[in-house]
């Protein structure tokens, strides 16, 4: 015979785990693990963006921003800007701050990283050396991010722009060389450091704030919209062309 503090203890145990996994199933990434978003980060998250938006790392540097005192009104999340003919360009993290704006790449990675400013390919080892991985080198990749945004206008062409690498997911940056003048690579916990360094510059001469806040806006607002996402997956899909590899 079931006592009534033995029903008492198996419904606590299971509405305990219905709020656990309520709390940390928040989405699913695209490779299908389960991200979440820390809860202290919850509520002003939401000012700036939403679970269903890039990846549990971006969000995670966004919280880390806040934590420094940035605004949440100058953080624009997962914007996909206007690229000319080639469609649109996908940024993590743009910042608007009074020495001009911070574009942040996030790159999730285990492993070894070795890398020149310069070199189109960086190397991910794992295994101790028995397993090498190349990728693209992300502070070309954020070159490229800025001159899309310098190109959105002519006050955009004449602020100082500022590029973070930020590498999550447990790796370690090995050898890391020539990195140029205004170019970041750092690791999570150095957030604060790079800051500091950038905001010691002098104060960027913005000529029309609102401007500035309106073509960031409308590049967020871009990746809500279904049409923007489908071409930005065919550009992304031409341009690897492997539906013209013919086996």
């Amino acid at each position: 015979m079931i006592s009534c503090m033995e029903i008492f203890v198996v419904c606590f145990v299971l509405i305990f785990a219905g709020f656990i996994i309520k709390t940390a199933y928040r989405q699913f990434s695209n490779n299908g693990t389960v991200t979440f978003w820390p809860k202290r980060y919850d509520e002003r998250l939401d000012e700036i963006t939403s679970a269903e938006r890039g990846t549990w790392s971006e969000r995670d540097l966004i919280g880390s921003l806040l934590d420094y005192g940035i605004s949440p009104k100058a953080i624009f999340h997962d914007l996909y800007v206007k690229n000319g003919k080639y469609g649109f360009s996908q940024i993590d993290i743009v910042v608007a701050t009074k020495v001009g704006l911070i574009v942040f790449e996030v790159k999730d990675y285990s492993g070894w990283i070795f890398g020149k400013g310069g070199q189109n390919q960086w190397t991910q080892v794992l295994d101790y050396g028995r397993q090498k991985y190349r990728f693209y080198n992300p502070v070309l990749q954020n070159e490229t991010h800025i001159k899309v945004l310098q190109k959105q206008s002519n006050q955009f062409a004449k602020l100082p722009f500022y590029s973070v690498i930020v590498f999550y997911g447990g790796s370690k940056l090995r050898d890391i060389s020539f990195v140029p003048n205004g170019t970041f690579v750092i690791k999570p916990h150095r957030l604060k450091d790079v800051l500091s360094i950038i905001f010691d510059n002098a104060d960027a001469e913005y000529t029309d704030k609102r401007e500035v806040i309106e073509i960031l806006k409308s590049a967020v607002a871009n990746g809500n919209n279904a049409d923007v996402q489908t071409e930005h997956v065919e550009q992304i899909r031409d341009k690897l062309g492997k539906d013209r590899v013919l086996d």
